[in-house]
């Protein structure tokens, strides 16, 4: 079992899979070096550097620095993928898919539907996301419910290193449109990652902590918040369940569901705003399909209602923490 950051399993997986299948190709901003430029010691690898040596290995036919424009992105990925190809597309920022809406909504989300299951969208668009880096409110979003709400679309949001190379590699070799979001925050830690090619199947949620007193849902990098909360409880002989939900589009509600029929009690943990949320979501689906279950009202913890702030100190207050996590799980406990 090797050992690699969140940011090296995205670039090996992609590089294994464009070496395995030569339909596959990746395009995005900068992901070379700069529109025009030939490689070398220019090919950075995208501001993340997540597409280091593509260029040198694979040339400018399956590499390709895009301009300036992500609804020429997403529109070309989906053209590719229409072609018999399998486009990997980058956006630099996750906030951009305002620029590419049509281009998602109401083209590769229902390319399969619209012509009748005669043709696939198998488009895979890549995109960091989410806050802690001070990159002020148009470059620190989390866009998962947007894109969760649309039919059409495969949402997935993995956590670890291991989960990357996974459902990445799920993504590339399926036949649907995937939204593949990486959190920022998320890309320079370390895990343990399997040997062999292995996938992991979309809509099947991973339990991190398992116990029998609460249970925290969470995605992306509310996952270890959730985690530090969960060990925090641990101290104090409380045990939970801490569900990584993994893919949001399709949802592991089994996993959720069965969860709070042992628990009776659920906090949802969401770095979204909480109205029209993934939070809110799964709090409906659970006051609907496991009402008789609660002990006790559910908890949601999320971004508040407001643009995401620049200033260090305000997006630190901005975002969920570990300690707001076990302060509302406290409150759920503690109901009577």
């Amino acid at each position: 079992m090797a050992k690699m950051m969140y940011r090296d399993a995205v670039r090996s997986t992609i590089f294994e899979e464009m070496e395995r299948d030569d339909r596959v190709v990746v395009l995005g901003e900068d992901i070379v070096g700069g529109m025009g430029t030939a490689g070398g010691p220019e090919a950075i690898g995208g501001i993340w550097s997540t597409s280091t040596g593509f260029y040198d290995r694979f040339g400018p036919d399956r590499v390709i620095d895009t301009p300036i424009s992500e609804s020429a992105i997403v529109g070309a990925a989906g053209g590719l993928a229409l072609a018999g190809k399998r486009p990997v597309a980058e956006l630099m920022f996750a906030d951009f898919i305002g620029v590419s809406l049509d281009q998602i909504w109401n083209q590769i989300a229902k390319f399969r539907y619209m012509f009748g299951g005669k043709t696939l969208c198998p488009a895979v668009i890549r995109m960091p996301y989410g806050g802690g880096f001070n990159a002020a409110a148009q470059h620190s979003q989390s866009v998962h419910h947007f894109l969760t709400a649309m039919p059409g679309l495969k949402v997935v949001m993995p956590s670890t290193p291991e989960d990357v190379r996974g459902l990445l590699r799920e993504a590339i070799r399926g036949d649907d449109p995937v939204m593949f979001l990486e959190h920022k925050a998320l890309y320079g830690v370390s895990g343990e990652v399997p040997d062999g090619d292995y996938t992991i199947p979309f809509g099947h949620a991973r339990l991190s902590r398992a116990g029998e007193d609460l249970t925290l849902v969470a995605t992306g990098l509310m996952v270890s918040r959730c985690e530090a909360a969960a060990d925090a409880l641990a101290k104090d002989g409380i045990g939970c369940d801490v569900i990584d939900l993994r893919t949001t589009s399709p949802l592991d509600e089994e996993a959720i569901l069965d969860s709070v029929e042992v628990t009776g009690r659920l906090v949802v943990v969401d770095e979204a705003p909480q109205r029209c949320s993934l939070a809110t979501d799964i709090s409906a689906l659970v006051a609907q399909k496991a009402f008789a279950s609660l002990k006790a009202p559910i908890e949601m913890v999320n971004a508040p209602h407001t643009p995401v702030p620049f200033a260090k100190e305000l997006e630190l207050a901005y975002l969920p923490s570990a300690e707001k996590v076990e302060a509302a799980a406290r409150r759920v406990l503690g109901w009577r």
